[in-house]
């Protein structure tokens, strides 16, 4: 053979090489305007963090990766998507991913399995009813006999039903489903009584200064959480492939736990959430703990769900024993040189932990993080920083639950000493001050009156923004 036909062969088989290269899809659908999902969403897609971890050698050392990134308003939508093999992971709560599996399960020959965890908080908080600003209804009960929309299949429709029933109100009220989007308007605009949604839109309403909460996940008493589900059939065609994408969520974890202010800013830019609302969940003491481990606690939370569904809507049977599948976030653990079994075992509870951190913040302009030895020094100084504009926002914590608040939502009380103490829910501050003889006042009166009667507790520590 000639050399020049050595070399026309060598080009043709090399040609032939590349036309068989495979071509792996990775699509994924997520939730930009739902904080639980962000470390299995938007932030390892604008990171880039699962090319980092993707295989590149032995039977994948000529493949080619094709992302498809889709974004949807709620959980629901991904798992039809899934269904009709347009997606290969989705990245939903609670509720949804039970239904998710279910539903899978139902049509006997697929499957989707429940692989990761990306966020959590113990109590429930998360999900939340709202109400618009200027209502008078303070109260769930106040619910009775009125309308509630919420987004039908997702982890606050789960909440609403199971408090419904908890309160003997099921069928005495009027549920419509409306998307986050629809239901916020509607709040804002006055044309629905109340709205019930999954983080972190009851505090973009209540930011927007728009809403009220009346309600709280954490009074259902049910462990809200989020959480990875890849197609069966393509987790085992590519298990490396799940286990990079798991090594992705891991790292997404890290990086907002490194800087939570300049997290909670990238994070603005990309799901057009308010930075101040990104804080509140990602900061210290805030609502969400991101942890991709699937503890035992989840699993009977999941197991529970799964009944308040069954009973409420009729939904198919799930083996939680089939669709649960630690094996590839345990071995992307392992990959990592990171110790899951320890990871599992921890439950980070803001009720208990809130009492080992400064009470009070707030986002200067220009300071960053500003934190404070008191909620009356934190007033003071939001009076003053409003004046000049420089207030972004202030946070305190409910002390019936430990959440994080937003400082200007808050109910506070002052004591005869002048003590002032933050609430979420105003039946629990009027309790507080009947006990104490204290005072309800909300954050215009409470910045008067922190203004007035002296300046104890003198910031005690800055955060640049950077």
């Amino acid at each position: 053979m000639s050399k020049s036909m050595v070399l026309i062969t060598g080009l043709l088989l090399g040609l032939s090489s590349q036309s068989q290269a495979e071509t792996i899809r990775i699509a994924v659908g997520h939730q930009s305007k739902c904080t639980d999902t962000y470390s299995a969403g938007i932030i390892i897609k604008e990171l880039g963090l699962v090319q980092k971890y993707l295989p590149k050698t032995g039977k994948y050392a000529d493949v080619k990766y094709e992302f498809d990134w889709k974004d949807y308003s709620s959980g629901s939508p991904i798992t039809n998507q899934m269904l009709a093999n347009k997606l290969d992971f989705g990245v939903m709560g609670d509720y949804p991913l039970i239904v998710n599996g279910a539903k899978f399960q139902e049509t006997k020959s697929l499957e989707t399995l429940y692989v990761a965890g990306t966020g959590y908080n113990i109590h429930g908080s998360g999900n939340a009813v709202v109400v618009p600003v200027k209502s008078d209804i303070y109260s769930f009960k106040d619910l009775q006999g009125k309308s509630i929309s919420v987004p039908v299949g997702s982890a606050a429709w789960g909440m609403t039903l199971k408090a419904l029933d908890d309160m003997g109100m099921s069928g005495k009220v009027d549920i419509k489903n409306q998307s986050p989007p629809v239901g916020a308007a509607n709040i804002a605009q006055g044309k629905i009584d109340a709205h019930a949604d999954f983080c972190p839109w009851s505090e973009i309403m209540e930011f927007r200064g728009t809403g009220r909460k009346i309600y709280d996940g954490s009074e259902a008493k049910v462990p809200y959480l989020h959480g990875v589900v890849v197609r069966k059939d393509y987790a085992e065609k590519y298990p490396e492939v799940v286990v990079a994408f798991l090594k992705a969520v891991i790292a997404a974890g890290d990086w907002v736990r490194k800087d939570p202010v300049m997290a909670a800013t990238m994070l603005e830019k990309w799901t057009g959430v308010e930075k101040e609302v990104q804080y509140l969940y990602f900061s210290k003491g805030g609502t969400l703990t991101l942890d991709p481990t699937i503890k035992p606690k989840w699993i009977e939370a999941l197991e529970f769900d799964h009944k308040v569904l069954a009973r409420e809507k009729q939904i198919p049977p799930l083996d939680f024993k089939k669709w649960i599948d630690e094996t590839y976030i345990k071995q992307a653990y392992a990959d990592m040189k990171l110790d899951y079994a320890k990871d599992k075992k921890v439950i980070h509870d803001p009720a208990k932990e809130f009492t080992k951190l400064p009470p009070a913040e707030i986002w200067h302009a220009d300071k960053g993080i500003i934190t404070y030895k008191s909620v009356k020094a934190m007033l003071t100084a939001a009076k003053k920083y409003q004046a000049e504009g420089k207030l972004l926002s202030s946070y305190v914590y409910d002390k019936s639950t430990g959440l994080k608040l937003f400082g200007k939502v808050a109910f506070y009380v002052k004591d005869k000493k002048g003590v002032m103490t933050a609430f979420m829910r105003k039946p629990d501050a009027d309790a507080f001050a009947g006990k104490t003889g204290g005072k309800v006042t909300q954050i215009e009166d409470a910045m008067k009156f922190a203004a007035n009667r002296g300046r104890d507790g003198q910031a005690t520590l800055r955060l640049a923004m950077q």
